[in-house]
Formats: C-alpha cells, structure tokens, sequence
C-alpha cells in the first residue's frame, strides 16, 4: 500500500512546497507517490551542504515524496496559476523525466529548486522567496539607515543641548 501523506493525493504536475524552516525546497508531482527535483547539496546533508551557496551543480532526481519530505511541513503550491497558464501534466511530466539523472546549474539566487519546478510548469523560471529575500533585505537596509541616521540625528541634537547648557552654565558664571 502506498505511503498516504495527503487527504487527496496531489495530481500530476502539481508544485510540492516543503518547508525547511528558514527556506522552502520544491519538487514537481509526477504521480504514484514521487516527486522529481533539483537537489542542491544543501538538501543532501553532508559537509557539501555546508557550501552549497557557492557549488554551482545539483542533481535532477526522481524520489518518493515521502523521503524527499522527511519530517517537514509541505503543501501542494500552485498560486502562480493566477499569473501564468500551467502547461499540460504530460507535458511537465515527460519534461522533468528527460531531465532526472542530469546535473544542473544551481545558484541559489537565480536557478535554485522553485526555479526549477516553475520552468517546468509554467515554461518560465521565477523563485518568489527569492524575491520576498530580496524585498526583506532592501526594507531591513533602508530600516537599518533610517535607524543610523535617527540615531545620528539624536545624538547631535543631544550635543546641541548639552553644549548650550554648557554654555549657559559658563556665561551665568561670568555674572556671579
């Protein structure tokens, strides 16, 4: 019997979105149970993970989603049907099959595993926590300046005063 880890298995060319805690990894449903994905060394544990930022190949594998999924939450992920069509399930299907096997470019930036999974569904690569890292990153930067420059701001303001009251303590004196 097979491994049920849906109320209603996925169907075929559906995106699976596995949450890793601080990323998402992806996998497309080819049926009966498995999932084809781009494997980073990140995903295979071991001291190549560790560099997996830097490695520029990972491997197109076909594998039962329950080991793929491990302990970790998922969800079948198909929002960006709203922007773009998904191509027919067959033709993801015999896509990513011709690709299992292959080593693949990887950048985590710009050909990572939800790259991946949307060329094959969608014909175009797009990783939306890649933009959602990019926008967090711009507003912490622009929050961080804004911090410093408030900060700056104060402190002057601070030395202002201060010298004032330095000032005026000086100036009272000189009437004593």
């Amino acid at each position: 019997m097979a491994p049920t880890l849906f109320e209603k298995e996925p169907k075929p060319g559906d995106l699976i979105e596995i949450f890793r805690g601080l990323y998402q990894h992806w996998a497309v449903y080819v049926g009966h149970y498995e999932v084809i994905h781009l494997i980073p060394p990140s995903e295979q544990g071991g001291l190549d993970g560790l560099f997996s930022l830097i490695h520029d190949q990972a491997q197109v594998m076909c594998q039962r989603l329950c080991d793929v999924v491990g302990s970790d939450r998922f969800q079948v992920n198909n929002e960006l049907d709203e922007r773009y069509s998904p191509r027919e399930p067959g033709l993801i299907i015999r896509a990513a099959r011709r690709l299992v096997g292959q080593r693949r470019p990887y950048c985590f930036v710009s050909k990572n595993c939800e790259h991946f999974v949307t060329e094959l569904r969608y014909g175009r690569p797009e990783s939306r926590q890649v933009v959602r890292a990019a926008t967090d990153i711009a507003i912490g930067g622009v929050a961080l300046v804004g911090a410093v420059t408030l900060g700056a701001l104060l402190f002057k303001a601070l030395l202002k005063d201060d010298n004032k009251d330095n000032h005026r303590r000086g100036h009272n004196r000189r009437w004593q």
